[in-house]
């Protein structure tokens, strides 16, 4: 299944991207591919540049039906993400929009401008009943798209106001930009962030997630961001074993230096288009562990890269997985790192115009 790793393969990468391709729609009965570099038929590659698409929501805020993955309801002001995380669980998601979940998801950015003006709306609703809302659980809420369009500032502003309490979690160093918000929830304990840490290694950082802030920044925002107030925490996922596994005694040592009270793990999972783009970046950039990063993979998952049901699906089952499980529970109680995080206060919350609530 690997793919040799020869002269034109390494000059056609696309330096940059996570996804070396675009991966089929399975919602999509007619599509245009070039499947043959031979072929004779009329082809333009498309543009490889990012694009903003702007796009009038109908709403911002959804409730979140799976068990396991520890919110209740969840916001995502854009849609794709220029990161290109090569392990991204989001990229399935981006084949509802009628693209790819390949370079189409890191090339075409969803900007859902009406946001926060969504938020304030629901917000008001008296029906809701105050609970966390996650920020974002799809795609990362301060990609390169959030320094021009700003609108996940423009909702933890809606959340300040109204005292509404946000779970945050990121690879970006952006979000120091709103260090003056989060330090003013902060101090009302009605936000925590977690800070995702995949790598240590800068070479492999680039190849897997290469358009994220360099780990070293990313532990510099958990030591900025506590010094300020905020409670902090560290993702270490996903884990893939004989890949990065192995870093995470160091990660979690490191960001419990540099503030990180809390924190989470996952290990990979690969579902949907996944699967492929995953095996095909893999090999492009491993050829030589290629194989045994794969079976490994497949040895957390009974025999295969993937493993739907709840509670097992993002730790996964076997020696392998059960030793990536133990060595967080290990470092993690060494260096105090709490697997929960801090309730977040949902008490303060009020609609503008309210003078307080009564219990």
């Amino acid at each position: 299944m690997s793919e040799e790793r020869t002269e034109e393969n390494i000059n056609s990468y696309k330096k940059g991207r996570g996804a070396q391709i675009n991966t089929r729609n399975k919602f999509l009965k007619n599509e245009k591919l070039r499947e043959h570099i031979e072929a004779i038929d009329d082809w333009t590659e498309p543009n490889v540049d990012t694009s903003y698409i702007e796009d009038h929501a109908k709403g911002i805020v959804n409730k979140v039906d799976s068990p396991d993955v520890g919110m209740w309801y969840s916001m995502n002001p854009y849609q794709g993400c220029e990161h290109g995380c090569i392990y991204c669980y989001a990229r399935n998601s981006f084949e509802y929009w009628g693209w790819s979940a390949g370079l189409d998801f890191e090339r075409k950015i969803i900007v859902k401008k009406n946001a926060p003006d969504l938020l304030r709306k629901f917000l008001m609703n008296p029906k809701w009943e105050c609970v966390p809302i996650g920020l974002s659980g799809n795609t990362d809420c301060y990609q390169p798209a959030e320094k021009k369009f700003k609108l996940t500032r423009g909702l933890l502003e809606v959340c300040n106001e109204f005292n509404q309490p946000v779970g945050m979690i990121t690879k970006n160093a952006g979000i120091l930009r709103d260090k003056d918000l989060l330090q003013e929830m902060g101090k009302r304990n009605l936000v925590s962030v977690l800070v995702s840490i995949t790598s240590l290694n800068e070479d492999l950082r680039r190849a897997m997630e290469p358009r994220t802030t360099t780990a070293r920044q990313r532990l510099k925002t958990i030591e900025e961001l506590s010094k300020a107030g905020v409670r902090m925490g560290v993702m270490l996922g996903p884990m893939i074993p004989g890949l990065n596994e192995h870093e995470m005694p160091a990660i979690i040592k490191a960001a419990s230096e540099a503030g990180a009270t809390f924190s989470a793990y996952t290990f990979i999972r690969l579902n949907g288009a996944i699967k492929i783009l995953f095996h095909d970046w893999l090999y492009k950039n491993f050829p030589d562990k290629g194989d045994k990063v794969w079976h490994l993979i497949e040895s957390g998952h009974n025999g295969k890269v993937n493993d739907s049901r709840w509670g097992v699906r993002m730790r996964g089952e076997g020696n392998v997985a059960e030793m990536v499980r133990d060595q967080y529970h290990l470092y993690t109680r060494l260096f105090k790192l709490n697997h929960e995080r801090l309730e977040l206060d949902c008490s303060q919350f009020r609609r503008p115009g309210e003078q307080g609530r009564l219990f």
